[in-house]
């Protein structure tokens, strides 16, 4: 896990981006880092501890602690198990509230989320901003 920018003063939502490819997860978290200016606190997940493909709870887990700054948590996977992950963290009785997993383009939707996150909008709005890159045409 690598964390690629620190928060700002002001509280802005947290972004956990979850893959199986712990380098598909920080390069995203790179990218997305870059356009937001360092002003949102945004986290790249994915792999094993051992190196391999696949997914951790415990990892999301402390994901979401690190990002965390009172604005609630978009948490964005790529396929499969991680979604599958976060959907399982979001279904523990534990888990707080403001906590969202976006239905969106992994890198697309990482950035939109990013720059919308730093412009100063809510969770709601940092959610539709990702899951609107869907519709982004790139050609």
């Amino acid at each position: 896990m690598t964390e690629n920018s620190t928060a700002s003063e002001d509280a802005t939502v947290g972004i956990v981006l979850i893959s199986h490819s712990r380098a598909i997860a920080e390069g995203a978290a790179d990218v997305a880092a870059q356009v937001s200016a360092g002003t949102v606190r945004i986290v790249g997940v994915g792999g094993t501890e051992d190196g391999r493909l696949g997914t951790s709870l415990d990892a999301l887990v402390t994901a979401v602690d690190k990002v965390s700054a009172g604005a609630g948590v978009l948490i964005l996977p790529d396929l499969g198990s991680a979604v599958l992950t976060a959907k399982a963290y979001l279904a523990d009785s534990r888990t707080r509230g403001g906590l969202v997993i976006a239905d969106a383009p992994f890198v697309e939707g990482a950035v939109a989320a990013a720059v919308t996150a730093a412009g100063g909008a809510g969770l709601a709005e940092v959610v539709a901003a990702a899951e609107g890159a869907r519709d982004v045409r790139k050609l």
